[in-house]
């Protein structure tokens, strides 16, 4: 387990603490989980230069960033969806 690893899999510890805190009922929730997806967005960029720079490029990195990538991204945007939902 290197560093890079570890900050993509806190990336994904991250989510379930995004989702928590954007359906509190406070007026600063919706501040703080853009503030948590942003922090995710620079682990990520911090993870594979770290990567690169650090030479510590591993299979089970290459898997896991993507994946981080794509469970963010879409626990973010069923989030919002949910949240702008019509009722009819």
């Amino acid at each position: 387990m290197n560093l890079p690893n570890i900050l993509t899999l806190s990336r994904i510890l991250m989510i379930p603490v995004f989702v928590i805190i954007y359906y509190l009922p406070a007026q600063w929730s919706y501040l703080v989980s853009a503030g948590l997806f942003a922090l995710a967005a620079a682990t990520d960029w911090l993870d594979g230069y770290l990567a690169r720079k650090l030479n510590q490029s591993t299979p089970f990195g290459a898997f896991l960033d993507p994946v981080a990538d794509k469970l963010m991204v879409a626990v973010a945007l069923t989030v919002l969806i949910e949240a702008t939902r019509v009722s009819f």
